[in-house]
């Protein structure tokens, strides 16, 4: 993935062909509110750049995965609310979705991710 991501909706494919509403957060404003507010996501959330986040006064349980550049998952993790994770230096993007939303899409670490319009 070598173009710049911009705040808007795509799908995000999995390995194991899942086909995903995902939401893009690329500006500093998206990114900073995040999932803040929301009691659910329905798919996925991306926030780019970025490679740490937090669980602070959320609402729900979230899975996190730390992409690289290229949209490889190098870590995946679960978190409750009112967490903070650590960052992950190699990381560019991060998706989050809704606690065990992530292995209900066959996403583990080593997977190859896209985004599609």
């Amino acid at each position: 993935m070598r173009h710049e991501l911009k705040d808007g909706f795509a799908r995000l494919s999995t390995p194991t062909g899942g086909d995903i509403r995902l939401e893009i957060a690329a500006s500093r404003r998206t990114r900073t509110r995040g999932l803040l507010g929301r009691d659910g996501l329905d798919g996925a959330l991306l926030l780019s750049p970025c490679n740490s986040v937090h669980t602070l006064r959320m609402r729900f349980p979230i899975d996190v995965a730390y992409l690289t550049k290229d949209l490889r998952v190098l870590d995946l993790h679960t978190l409750v609310a009112n967490r903070l994770a650590r960052p992950r230096f190699r990381a560019r993007h991060v998706l989050e979705a809704t606690a065990g939303a992530m292995n209900a899409w066959g996403i583990t670490p080593g997977a190859q991710l896209q985004i599609r319009a």
